[in-house]
């Protein structure tokens, strides 16, 4: 079946109150953060796949997202780069539809148009979009989450799990929009942003990925042990023996300490109180 740009395997399955979780790839994937958590959620429910892109060179760059060549019994065979879709079913709703975004080069507006449609085929209740930046934060420290809602109950569970309100302002992605026309249909939408340290780029931030998931399994009461913070510890643990060995960012980390605390302790503090002309 057609929606749009996507092609969806029938007959489409019939899903209770389902939330979208996305990741958009790379704008906001640094570390693999939303891809760590997204596979792993896959495999926990068996997710079943649902659609891709009919023809995603329409809407990707290929010179940017390289098809990949691998041989498999002797023969060559290629993978082009795609956006896809699966779908989990649960006893208790809200089920899932999980969305391995790419970001487009050409058409955003048909690429976003497209998503809507199948929100709305759907009756999606809540798009709920997950990843990481790089931010000045120390390793040291809890990893800091910071996104925007859209809806009563979204920003009450943001409120609930310490996600600060995103203050960002500058250049972003087409597919901002999405949260933006999903909104106007009734749709709540979460984003979770995960900040990750600056000074070193993992290709896999197990840290991060835990830190996101932690969120997730907070919200929907998942099974803790979907949050693999020892790997995470062991990880972060080997770079701080590495920042050691170096004066010159055993300084800097120092610094992003001492700013990072200060940060936390400013929020932390009430606020004086009024005098009694005020009052």
């Amino acid at each position: 079946m057609k929606i749009g740009a996507f092609e969806l395997q029938e007959p489409l399955p019939e899903l209770q109150e389902p939330h979208v979780l996305a990741i958009l790839r790379p704008w906001i994937n640094v570390g693999r953060v939303g891809t760590q958590v997204l596979s792993q959620l896959e495999r926990h429910f068996g997710s079943q796949g649902l659609g891709e892109l009919v023809r995603p060179g329409q809407f990707l760059d290929f010179t940017r997202y390289r098809p990949r060549s691998r041989m498999v019994s002797g023969r060559r065979e290629m993978t082009i780069p795609n956006s896809t879709i699966s779908y989990a079913q649960r006893e208790e709703s809200p089920d899932f539809l999980f969305f391995n975004l790419r970001e487009p080069h050409a058409f955003g507006e048909d690429y976003v148009d497209s998503i809507i449609e199948i929100l709305k085929t759907f009756g999606v209740k809540r798009y709920c979009l997950i990843g990481g930046m790089y931010d000045i934060v120390p390793h040291t420290r809890p990893l800091l989450v910071s996104g925007a809602t859209g809806g009563q109950q979204a920003s009450e569970e943001a409120r609930r799990v310490h996600v600060q309100e995103s203050n960002y302002q500058g250049p972003t992605s087409v597919t901002s929009l999405i949260t933006q026309e999903s909104l106007k249909l009734g749709i709540e939408h979460m984003t979770f942003i995960v900040h990750l340290p600056q000074y070193v780029q993992l290709e896999e931030d197990y840290a991060g990925a835990a830190r996101l998931m932690d969120l997730l399994c907070s919200i929907y009461n998942l099974p803790s042990h979907l949050v693999d913070n020892e790997r995470a510890r062991r990880q972060y643990q080997e770079l701080t023996s590495a920042v050691e060995r170096n004066p010159e960012l055993k300084g800097v980390l120092k610094q992003l300490e001492d700013q990072y605390d200060a940060s936390q302790q400013s929020q932390e503090e009430p606020p004086p109180p009024l005098s009694p002309e005020v009052e």
